[in-house]
């Protein structure tokens, strides 16, 4: 067993690790791709550890059938890639969202398209983890900016993907993989674990898709004596195959709904000296550690800069943005890549405040200072 009594220096990828089994992770399935290969490579050493179970797939679309199938058996499951493995998974996270098959994916971030910069930091697939697969879906996609939130991030993935029975998606970067920080992680057993909720009918009785009253059905697993259908076909809450319109338009809609009716539980974000906020800056993952530091050089220069940090950039938090915007004459929004999330940013805030953007696009870091001249040139 892992030692957690004594503060590490550990890695954020393997922050991520012991989060999913701090989570309850009893099964990794991946393929070794940089800059994400550490959380397998840590998988491999502990989760037997933890009687789980490690297997290195021949490639992405492999893994991510692998860790369907293991959650559909009752194990929860986890595996982690980058941009071009994540592109692979698509038409299978698809399935698992039609399927409602919680699980959980870390895309390590690097530059692209194609091979890109395998070994340098990237945002640029932000909008692929919202829509990359095709059809109307609502994912849950979360970004830890720190290697203990790399921990915690991980095991709210784990928690929210067991309550509302789909996918999550931890859009982590290659500087937040691979930095190191001193983390004090807690006793894995005093950790919150929400487990799936399991059916309370007879197995004559159930219905794996059953709609209820918070559109999040109780889920059995392969061989427990509950007979089920599952496929990737829109279905009836037999889970057979459907061409009814009305059924059509209830399955879908339950998957709107299971996450549109429980933002206020989904949606997190951190704020960094806001309250008196003028200036606003917005970042997520790596970009929000240069930004906490703009914020303290921008009011050095008698700028009112505060921070805005989406934990959970899919669903976007428009509440919580919308509030703040109000009271901002600028929100500068820093990402790496050609402006991916400032277009979500533009919808809630073009009636309360000038949106610009700040983009870095050749695999190194925005620095607080880049920040805070982007401040300077759009304050005068």
């Amino acid at each position: 067993m892992t030692d957690v009594s004594v503060p590490k220096l550990i890695q954020g990828n393997q922050a991520c690790s012991y989060g999913a089994i701090a989570a309850g992770c009893r099964f990794f399935a991946g393929y070794p791709i940089t800059p994400s290969t550490e959380i397998a490579e840590t998988m491999a050493l502990e989760l037997p550890k933890y009687g789980g179970k490690f297997i290195q797939m021949e490639d992405e679309i492999a893994s991510i059938s692998a860790i369907i199938g293991a959650s559909i058996a009752g194990s929860k499951a986890m595996t982690a890639t980058s941009g071009p493995g994540f592109s692979l998974m698509q038409e299978n996270l698809g399935y698992a969202y039609m399927a409602e098959v919680p699980c959980v994916v870390i895309n390590v971030m690097r530059g692209g398209p194609s091979t890109g910069l395998p070994t340098k930091v990237s945002q640029a697939d932000v909008m692929q983890a919202n829509w990359g697969a095709h059809g109307d879906y609502y994912p849950i996609v979360l970004s830890p900016s720190s290697v203990s939130e790399c921990f915690d991030i991980t095991v709210r993935a784990f928690n929210l993907s067991e309550r509302y029975r789909c996918p999550v998606i931890i859009l982590s970067d290659e500087v937040i993989g691979h930095m190191r920080e001193m983390v004090s992680l807690p006793d894995f057993s005093s950790v919150e674990m929400i487990e799936r909720q399991r059916p309370n009918v007879p197995p004559e009785w159930y219905k794996h898709f059953l709609i209820t009253h918070d559109f999040t059905s109780p889920m059995a697993s392969f061989g427990e004596g509950y007979r089920f259908h599952l496929t990737g076909l829109t279905h009836d809450e037999f889970g057979l195959p459907t061409s009814d319109n009305i059924e059509i338009a209830k399955k879908l809609g339950k998957l709107k709904l299971k996450i549109e009716r429980h933002l206020s539980d989904i949606s997190q974000v951190n704020t960094y000296k806001i309250e008196d906020a003028h200036i606003v800056i917005l970042a997520y993952g790596s970009v929000a550690r240069a930004a906490r530091q703009a914020v303290l050089l921008s009011r050095k220069k008698r700028f009112k800069a505060g921070l805005f940090q989406p934990i959970t950039l899919w669903p976007f938090p428009d509440r919580q943005l919308r509030q703040i915007s109000r009271k901002a004459d600028l929100i500068v929004v820093a990402e790496l890549n050609q402006g991916q999330i400032i277009n979500e940013v533009r919808r809630v805030c073009k009636s309360h405040s000038k949106v610009v953007g700040l983009n870095r696009y050749d695999g190194e870091l925005i620095t607080p200072e880049q920040i805070l001249e982007k401040i300077k040139e759009e304050h005068r």
